[in-house]
Formats: C-alpha cells, sequence, structure tokens
C-alpha cells in the first residue's frame, strides 16, 4: 500500500469551500479510480491547512490517478486556492489502542 499526504496551506476564509471541493473530487472522481482505498479530509483548527491523507494500492495506482484527464483539469483549480506540497511513501510504523 502506498500512502499520499497532501499539506493544503490556505486562507482561512476558504476553508469550508475548499473542504467541499474536495469532497466534492474524492466522491465523483476518486473514488472511480483504480487502486484507491481511502482518503481522510484533515482541518487545521486555525483554518490554515488542510491535509488529504490517501491510501492506494501502489504507487503505479498514484501515478494513474495524477494522470487521470480528470485530475489533471482539476489541479489547477487547486492551485489556484491552495499552496500545494505532497509526500508519497509507505507506512513506516502505525501503533493503534
Amino acid at each position: 500500500m502506498t500512502t499520499l499526504l497532501l499539506t493544503l496551506t490556505i486562507d482561512p476564509a476558504n476553508q469550508s469551500r475548499i473542504l467541499d471541493m474536495l469532497r466534492d473530487n474524492i466522491d465523483t472522481v476518486i473514488r472511480t479510480l483504480d487502486g484507491w482505498i481511502a482518503t481522510d479530509l484533515i482541518s487545521s483548527a486555525d483554518g490554515t491547512r488542510i491535509v488529504i491523507h490517501s491510501q492506494w494500492r501502489n504507487a503505479g495506482a498514484v501515478a494513474a490517478m495524477q494522470a487521470d484527464p480528470r485530475m489533471v483539469a482539476y489541479h489547477p483549480q487547486l492551485a489556484a486556492v491552495a499552496k500545494i506540497e505532497a509526500i508519497m511513501g509507505e507506512v513506516a510504523f502505525a501503533a493503534k489502542a
């Protein structure tokens, strides 16, 4: 499994609108893509950041998602309202209660 983390730095006044935009993309595009497992959206209390935590079958599924024409068209819309930083990798350690 591959994990993709995106940190979006945003204007707090736009946090709710951006969360709606992200949820819509997850529901209409991401859910349809082969290799997608799960996505969590984490919003900071001060409204300045959103973290997208996505799990995919493998790095190839992430690359296919990034190349999907719907995502290629979506990315500029997101980049217009957020500074985006990405990290992709495998879970090195996990602990649960």
